[in-house]
């Protein structure tokens, strides 16, 4: 039997090295197994659990409900029976553990919910999962404060992707298992749309491109992802930019995730030598175009006071609802620390340039 193990990112981050929260990291794990030459006719519900660690008779009817069994790439139900050389992919969900958490009365920006899934607005300076050290104060105690206190106690929230604690914007939380599991597989397939807006230093050569280069964590710098161009670490990864307004010494951009690696935006812009504005992780926590005195450096110094955090914000999702079927799409405006400072930097584009 041959085994492919895709395991989750956030299973190989250490505490110590990166943020709390992953760039945007898949809450799943999928599987590739080759059954046996002499591999007897069994169903595949027992024929994986007898493959996958600590996989339960739930988790693969979730599974195979959802249409993640394929077996030689085609959907099948949890009663086919596996036979010799049958090539098995599923995708489960793997969701962090929310043990003995308290719900607490945190303010948060639903912006949509229905029995199966919620749409957030998460404000900068939250960390979605509470572990590291940070066990209150979280998106999911607020959630099930929420839960409990509007009609779903009992309820634990699902998540199905991440942001950086410092990161703004739209994130899907699922609310029940079947929803997550066909989430799960439409990250796992890239078809969800995540569109991402950040300031960054400099101005791309060209208004559109795109980056394309494996992202793994840096090889001299464990706090940090870096680009592999040539693969030769890290996951394959791609972004797609657009430059949405020229500011002078720093641009405001657009951002398509194809991928959904560790720090994805934040390692891919600083490769092509525009890191975000004022990402103490990535080197944007100083004044990388323009000169380093005078009434520009306190200018410059003023504009980090007002956005703390690295420039970006996760505007927009678009996904086909797990149960429904119907396409689901959600946008929100740039956070005001972010449009303050584009407001700044265009009144002082327009006295210098």
């Amino acid at each position: 039997m041959e085994e492919e193990l895709i395991p989750l990112e956030e299973e190989h981050e250490s505490p110590d090295l990166l943020d709390d929260e992953s760039e945007e990291t898949e809450l799943y794990e999928h599987h590739r197994i080759i059954a046996d030459r002499g591999q007897g006719l069994l169903r595949i519900d027992k024929f994986l659990m007898s493959r996958i660690e600590n996989a339960s008779r739930n988790k693969i009817q979730q599974a195979a409900k959802a249409g993640n069994i394929l077996v030689n790439d085609k959907p099948v139900k949890q009663n086919y029976r596996i036979k010799p050389l049958d090539v098995v992919s599923v995708v489960m969900t793997h969701p962090p553990r929310i043990n003995e958490l308290l719900p607490q009365q945190i303010p948060i920006d639903i912006v949509y919910e229905d029995d199966h899934l919620l749409v957030i607005n998460k404000e900068a300076g939250m960390v979605v999962h509470p572990g590291h050290g940070n066990w209150n104060g979280t998106l999911v105690n607020a959630l099930l404060w929420h839960f409990e206190n509007n009609g779903s106690k009992g309820l634990n929230p699902l998540l199905v992707h991440r942001i950086d604690k410092d990161t703004s914007g739209i994130l899907l939380v699922a609310k029940t298992e079947e929803a997550q599991t066909r989430l799960a597989r439409n990250f796992f397939d890239h078809t969800i749309d995540r569109t991402y807006q950040a300031i960054v230093w400099g101005v791309p050569k060209e208004d559109v491109g795109t980056i394309t280069g494996h992202i793994g964590r840096n090889l001299s710098n464990r706090l940090i992802m870096a680009v592999f161009p040539e693969g030769e670490h890290g996951k394959h990864a791609v972004t797609h930019y657009k430059v949405l307004e020229n500011l002078g010494y720093i641009s405001l951009i657009e951002c398509k995730l194809e991928t959904g690696r560790t720090h994805q935006i934040r390692a891919h812009m600083k490769y092509l030598g525009h890191p975000l504005f004022n990402d103490e992780r990535y080197g944007g926590n100083r004044i990388l175009r323009g000169t380093t005195s005078g009434s520009y450096k306190k200018f410059v110094e003023e504009s980090f006071i007002l956005l703390p955090r690295q420039a970006l914000h996760a505007k927009s999702l678009g996904f086909v609802h797990p149960i429904t079927g119907k396409p689901m799409f959600f946008d929100s405006s740039l956070p005001a620390d972010m449009a303050g400072v584009v407001k700044k930097w265009q009144e002082y584009t327009k006295s210098r340039f």
